[in-house]
């Protein structure tokens, strides 16, 4: 299996991102020195795809999987991408709290820790659909590990489209999110230009 070991804040200084949206909180104190060369259509287009793909943790094959899915249903291609992004299963996990960084919300499903619909799912790229109860596996929310995570992510604001009890560690899902739902600063309408050529 193939795993992305690029240094999260190295990375996040060359595409211009903020730590915060993978959950990390540390900064950098390193600045990015940048030429002051135009950068190019192609180039603003492939740097949002890289964003896109680094935020959720998702190689290109994968990506480029989701974006033909995403341009065969209904609607605007773009924003199915994000959506089928969000709602990907170690997505939820780490929109509700129980990681603290999305690679850490690969691990926990990867370790068998959630639970879909009662069932057991270790396959972070589980795309949730409207109507899943996604929780925590009994005997692993007494652990000290999710007790520390939870008191450090317990001031994350969760999604309006998760219904989430802090206290059963259980999250629902509503609905399938909006893009206004979706707080990740990726212009995804490059992304599709980029793999309309």
């Amino acid at each position: 299996m193939a795993v992305n070991k690029t240094p999260i804040l190295k990375r996040c200084r060359s595409l211009g991102l903020e730590p915060t949206f993978l959950g990390v909180d540390k900064k950098s104190k390193r600045k990015l020195i940048r030429s002051n060369r135009k950068v190019s259509e192609y180039g603003l287009q492939l740097r949002e795809k890289q964003k896109a793909k680094f935020i959720y943790g998702v190689l290109e094959k994968p990506f480029r999987n989701y974006y033909e899915k995403a341009d065969n249903m209904k609607g605007m291609t773009g924003e199915n991408l994000m959506r089928i992004l969000e709602s990907r299963l170690d997505n939820v996990v780490f929109r509700m709290g129980l990681a603290r960084t999305r690679r850490e919300s690969r691990q926990v499903v990867g370790h068998k820790f959630i639970l879909v619909n009662g069932k057991k799912i270790n396959i972070p790229s589980y795309l949730v659909k409207p109507g899943d109860v996604i929780e925590l596996r009994d005997d692993a929310k007494s652990m000290t590990r999710f007790k520390e995570i939870t008191e450090v992510t317990s001031g994350r604001i969760i999604p309006e489209w998760i219904d989430y009890d802090a206290d059963a560690m259980k999250a629902t899902v509503k609905n399938l999110p909006s893009r206004e739902q979706i707080d990740v600063p990726v212009d995804e309408m490059l992304i599709v230009e980029l793999y309309s050529k």
